[in-house]
């Protein structure tokens, strides 16, 4: 994944770098998996210390380099660059080929719950400032304002330190009748957990030190940093040794008996945050993403409410992986254009549980400085392009803002919960295929030349087509058709026939422009292929010593 989520990737630009799971560039989720429209795909292997570049500046090409160098371990004893390239028939064939071979499926469905009804977070509600007072509150204006949930979820700063996994009595006098309280307006309740302990979160920084419960660098160290760490400040459990990883686990499953908490949203995880550069446990090979693994698989532990951020070869497991954060823009950088980019790479990538970052952005702006609330517009849109994606995940509420967008985010809220079982099927159908659950407008028609480029569209399985407004002030946009018919809103008196462009389709600020597929209608001929457009890659390959 990408900040600037271009798609497909050859309009996309990498400076040459290495390719490994790290906070820069959003770059959360990392598969080694290049795949084109000409049905060819590159797969490299995992235990290639890989670097890539890629451009369109000076004619589309990827390069691949093999190179011992942070942040990959200068305690390898070889170096090689090593990829399998594949050619099928198409790129629908091809990525079903790469999906039985290498990324592979989740192994069974998440919380059907999560699927049906909103996540409730107070990170962009409220930051970091939290209490018993303020949440309850924000529980008793979503029930007052007729919203369900599938959760409700108390994010940073709930803890004593961070790394304590002990609560801040100061803000939560008493967190198990808080807890209670919470469950009595039949809210289910996650915290937000993390893999960090900070150096004055004592006595657990000690504790984990001592024990060789942190990942240390070549030199030995423990240093390093994150969001909530200002200096090298901060430990990064590791969760390659065993002992650690149980440590930790124990932890929040005493916190989970405790106080009666029903899921966790483990945030960070990527490699980048270990002490660099760091020394794991197993093949070293296959560093730096032991840590990734182990971290994510240790949260998946907790059950299919289980909500992670990063991944690497992680694809098999039956939770949602979250989108890094979004900024409270519009396009692609970040905005929420990237929402409906990012969801397809990731379930191009074989990550078909895609919980996207919260409605309206996080309150950040490009140069992540905190800001006012989305506007008006973006947060009805952004409501909008995500209604027939896995989840919802509300933090700023529709009443921050008037009485049309609580009328408005409740409608489709509402069509969200109705179609709740359709998507539940595509997820089901993931489990047993690994096809995509939202893929790209290709996935009907693989030869398809204009459907090929569709970056702005979204397929639900492949029943419901997607065609969101994603620019400020927009009121019409064209939506492209695929073959087969097409029932507009699912309306049975609005039909029209793929392939075909249509121009200027009004979507004024309640609308939501979305087709149902109407399979007892169409014809044998509608599955006949036409002729596909062929977008070759230029390979180069560098070894460097």
């Amino acid at each position: 994944m990408q900040l600037d989520q271009l798609y497909p990737i050859e309009i996309s630009q990498q400076i040459y770098s290495p390719y490994v799971s790290k906070e820069s560039d959003n770059s959360a989720i990392v598969e080694r998996y290049w795949l084109n429209s000409a049905g060819q795909y590159i797969y490299v292997h995992p235990q290639v210390p890989l670097f890539v570049d890629y451009s369109n500046i000076q004619g589309h090409h990827i390069c691949f380099g093999a190179q011992i160098a942070e942040p990959y371990s200068s305690r390898r004893t070889h170096i090689e660059l090593s990829y399998d390239i594949w050619l099928l028939k198409d790129v629908k064939e091809a990525h079903k080929h790469a999906v039985a071979n290498y990324l592979g499926k989740p192994s069974n469905t998440p919380d059907y719950r999560m699927v049906q009804n909103p996540i409730w977070s107070t990170w962009a509600q409220f930051g970091v400032d939290i209490n018993e007072t303020n949440i309850l509150e924000f529980a008793d204006e979503i029930r007052a304002h007729g919203f369900n949930d599938s959760q409700l979820e108390i994010d940073d700063q709930w803890e004593s330190c961070y790394g304590s996994l002990t609560v801040d009595e100061n803000k939560f006098p008493n967190f198990t009748n808080f807890i209670e309280e919470l469950k009595s307006l039949e809210y289910r309740v996650t915290i937000w957990v993390h893999p960090f302990i900070n150096r004055d979160c004592e006595p657990w920084f000690t504790e984990a030190l001592s024990n060789g419960y942190l990942v240390l660098d070549e030199s030995g160290s423990s240093n390093t940093t994150w969001w909530n760490s200002n200096t090298a400040d901060s430990g990064y459990v590791d969760f390659t040794n065993p002992n650690a990883a149980e440590w930790w686990y124990r932890r929040v499953l005493e916190l989970r008996d405790r106080y009666g908490i029903d899921s966790f949203k483990c945030d960070a995880g990527e490699s980048s945050y270990a002490p660099q550069i760091s020394v794991q446990n197993g093949e070293i090979d296959l560093q730096p993403h032991h840590i990734v693994d182990a971290y994510v698989r240790t949260c998946a532990r907790f059950g299919n409410m289980v909500e992670v951020r990063t991944g690497f070869r992680t694809q098999d497991l039956p939770i949602f992986v979250r989108m890094v954060d979004r900024d409270s823009v519009w396009g692609l950088n970040n905005g929420l254009a990237s929402v409906i980019t990012t969801t397809i790479q990731m379930n191009l990538n074989g990550y078909t549980l895609v919980l996207p970052d919260m409605i309206g952005g996080n309150g950040y702006n490009l140069n992540h400085e905190q800001a006012a609330l989305p506007t008006k517009e973006l947060f009805i849109r952004w409501v909008q392009a995500t209604t027939f994606l896995p989840v919802l995940q509300y933090s700023f509420a529709p009443w921050n803002f008037d009485n049309e967008t609580i009328e408005i985010s409740k409608k489709y809220t509402d069509l969200h919960a109705e179609y709740a079982d359709v998507i539940y099927e595509a997820i089901e159908a993931s489990v047993a295929n690994g096809t995509p659950v939202n893929g790209p407008v290709w996935w009907l028609d693989p030869t398809d030349e204009e459907a090929l480029l569709i970056w702005d569209q979204y397929l639900l399985g492949e029943t419901i087509l997607v065609a969101p407004i994603l620019e400020e002030g927009k009121t019409t946009r064209d939506i492209y058709l695929p073959q087969g018919i097409w029932l507009e809103g699912g309306d049975s008196s609005k039909v029209h026939a793929g392939p075909a462009w249509i121009h200027n389709y009004p979507a004024a600020i309640d609308v939501l422009p979305y087709f149902v597929r109407d399979f007892s209608s169409e014809p044998d001929s509608a599955t006949m292929p036409t002729a596909a457009t062929v977008l070759l890659f230029t390979i180069i390959v560098n070894f460097i010593n």
